[in-house]
C-alpha cells in the first residue's frame, strides 16, 4: 500500500511540474465568475421570471440553475479525470515511461492502484470545490441554497471518479487517443439517459422512461447525477418540476441500492483492470 501511495504523490507531483492544476484552476476560476454573472442576472430580474402557476420564481430560478451548474461541475471533473488517466498503462508504456518502474520492486497492481488513488483524490478535491464555490456563488447572490449540501457534492464527486476508473480500465487496452475518444463517448452515452427520460417525459411514453432508467443504471455516473439533482430540491414540492433540465437530465431518486450497485461495478471495473494488466505483454 505504500509504495501505491508513492505512486499516487509522484503522479499528482508530475501534473503540477507539467502545470495541469496551473491551466486547471485558472480556466475554473473564468468559469465560476461567468456563472456568478449568470446568477446575478437571474436574481436581479426574477419580476421577469415567469413560473407555472403554484410555484415560487426563486426557488425555481436557483434549483434551475445550480441545477445545470452542477452538470457543468460534472463535465469538468470528467474532462480532468480522463485526461489524467488515459495514458497510464499503454500510452506510458509505447513512451518507455512505464518498463523502468516495473523492473523495480512494484507490482503492477500498486501501479495501478497509486494512479487511481491520484486521479480520484485530484477529481474529488477538485469538485468539492467547484462545487462549494457554485453553491456559495448561487446561495449569497439568490439567496437560495439546495435542500441536502453535502449529498449532491459527493455523488459528483463518485461518479467523476467512477469515469476515471473506467479511464484507466481503457488505458490497459487501448492507446492514450484512442482510449479518450472512447470514454468520452461513453460518457456521452450516460447523458443519453437525461435526454430519453426528458423526452420520454414530455410525450408521457413508459418505454423511453424505462429505457432512460436502463442507461442510467447501467453507467451509473449518470444515476448519481440524477440522483443529487433531485437531493437538491429534496424537500420542495415541485421538485420534479424544477429539475427537468432537457438534455441535462432531470430529477430523479436513486433509492437505497445505488450505492451498493456502484460499488460492485467499481469492484469489476478494477478486477478486469488488474486482469487485464497482468496478461499485457509490455
Amino acid at each position: 500500500m505504500s509504495q501505491a501511495l508513492t505512486i499516487a504523490r509522484y503522479a499528482v507531483q508530475e501534473a503540477i511540474r507539467r502545470r495541469v492544476f496551473t491551466v486547471v484552476l485558472a480556466l475554473t476560476a473564468v468559469f465560476v465568475a461567468l456563472y456568478g454573472l449568470a446568477v446575478w442576472q437571474v436574481f436581479r430580474r426574477l419580476d421577469d421570471v415567469r413560473p407555472p402557476a403554484g410555484i415560487e420564481p426563486r426557488p425555481f430560478a436557483g434549483a434551475t440553475i445550480f441545477g445545470l451548474s452542477m452538470f457543468a461541475t460534472m463535465f469538468l471533473g470528467v474532462v480532468l479525470g480522463v485526461f489524467l488517466t488515459m495514458g497510464v498503462v499503454r500510452g506510458d508504456a509505447e513512451r518507455g515511461l512505464l518498463q523502468p518502474l516495473l523492473v523495480r520492486p512494484l507490482s503492477r497492481s500498486q501501479l495501478l492502484l497509486g494512479r487511481l488513488l491520484a486521479a480520484a483524490a485530484v477529481c474529488t478535491v477538485y469538485v468539492a470545490c467547484v462545487y462549494t464555490a457554485l453553491m456559495l456563488v448561487t446561495g449569497l447572490i439568490g439567496d437560495w441554497w439546495p435542500d441536502r449540501i453535502a449529498l449532491p457534492g459527493i455523488e459528483l464527486a463518485v461518479g467523476v471518479s467512477f469515469i476515471a476508473a473506467v479511464s484507466l480500465l481503457g488505458s490497459v487496452f487501448l492507446s492514450a487517443t484512442a482510449n479518450g475518444i472512447a470514454v468520452f463517448m461513453v460518457f456521452g452515452s450516460g447523458l443519453v439517459a437525461g435526454l430519453l427520460g426528458s423526452i420520454g417525459q414530455a410525450l408521457g411514453s413508459g418505454t423511453l422512461k424505462t429505457a432512460a432508467h436502463a442507461v442510467s443504471w447501467a453507467l451509473p455516473f449518470e444515476a448519481l447525477y440524477q440522483d443529487g439533482l433531485h437531493a437538491i430540491t429534496e424537500n420542495t414540492a415541485f421538485a420534479g418540476f424544477i429539475l427537468r433540465l432537457g438534455p441535462f437530465g432531470g430529477a430523479n431518486a436513486a433509492g437505497p441500492w445505488l450505492g451498493p450497485w456502484v460499488a460492485a461495478y467499481a469492484i469489476v471495473v478494477a478486477a478486469l483492470a488488474l486482469t487485464g494488466f497482468a496478461r499485457r505483454d509490455l
